[in-house]
């Protein structure tokens, strides 16, 4: 009886060491933060050091013990550590412009800085207790995570992985053809490039329309009155009287001038033949 007792006390142990131990592991990993494209913006508030990463990268692989040591300093340092799958978040891969793996960022209230030294705990430590963070240059505000580029950039890099898994779905799945696929693809390229272009000339023609459009002066003036054209149709008929009296008199006027200038003539003709017979 007594050794039974005993078998079932040392089976408890085991089993009660074995959770621990099981606990332990989980809260170790714990201490490493996964970000998303859905949780990527906890990285504007507070201190983070986040690490770009891909499963199948070796250097990656071997910086991951080093990675983690230093995130069971995080408490210490008050500062949170965290770290992205490329493979499964192309997004945020896009928006940080990761060309290289593994690729280290640091970020400070809203300002990112590339970490570029050695990659063991205790550099990784120095750095932020040191605050050698400090002598490094920001990444401009045009190519930060949260301009209007970069979130232009994930949304390319996310539709392309889109595309893949489309791809692979077609000729996995359903059986297509390669080439059958890139067809797709391309039509469905033209087609959104033929609405695209529809609707921007939409928006340039009510934008700035062309002059075919425009409402011209005559049409407006065959909306007038019928009072307003007899008064238009009066006035132009006083213009052309006054236009014929002028006339009138100028033709008078010119009458009158010949007469005076025929009067002139006769008399001075008696005075010039008298001047020549006294000449002679």
């Amino acid at each position: 009886m007594a050794a039974s007792v005993r078998r079932c006390a040392g089976a408890w142990l085991v089993l009660a060491a074995g959770l621990l131990a099981g606990l332990g592991a989980l809260a170790k990993r714990s201490e490493v933060k996964t970000l998303t494209d859905g949780t990527w913006r906890e990285l504007l508030q507070g201190e983070w050091m986040i690490e770009f990463y891909a499963p199948w990268c070796p250097a990656c692989q071997s910086l991951q013990p080093e990675w983690e040591k230093f995130a069971e300093w995080g408490e210490d340092l008050d500062v949170n550590i965290a770290k992205v799958d490329v493979t499964e978040q192309p997004g945020l891969s896009g928006r940080f412009v990761i060309t290289a793996l593994p690729t280290i960022y640091h970020c400070k209230d809203g300002e990112f800085r590339r970490y570029q030294g050695q990659r063991t705990k205790n550099d990784f430590i120095n750095f932020i207790s040191d605050q050698e963070w400090k002598s490094i240059e920001p990444v401009s505000s045009w190519f930060g995570p949260c301009s209007v580029l970069m979130s232009s950039m994930s949304a390319l890099f996310q539709l392309s992985m889109w595309i893949r898994h489309c791809h692979n779905y077609f000729t996995e799945n359903v059986g297509m053809p390669v080439w059958g696929s890139y067809a797709i693809f391309a039509l469905a390229t033209l087609f959104s490039g033929l609405i695209l272009g529809l609707i921007m000339v939409f928006l340039a023609d009510c934008l700035c329309p062309s002059k075919r459009h425009r409402p011209q002066q005559h049409h407006y003036q065959k909306k007038l009155a019928p009072e307003s054209a007899r008064l238009l149709k009066k006035l132009d008929e006083e213009q052309e009287a006054d236009e014929e009296d002028l006339s009138d008199d100028e033709a008078e006027d010119k009458e009158e001038a010949d007469r005076n200038s025929s009067t002139n003539a006769v008399r001075q003709r008696p005075v010039n033949l008298a001047a020549a017979t006294e000449k002679s």
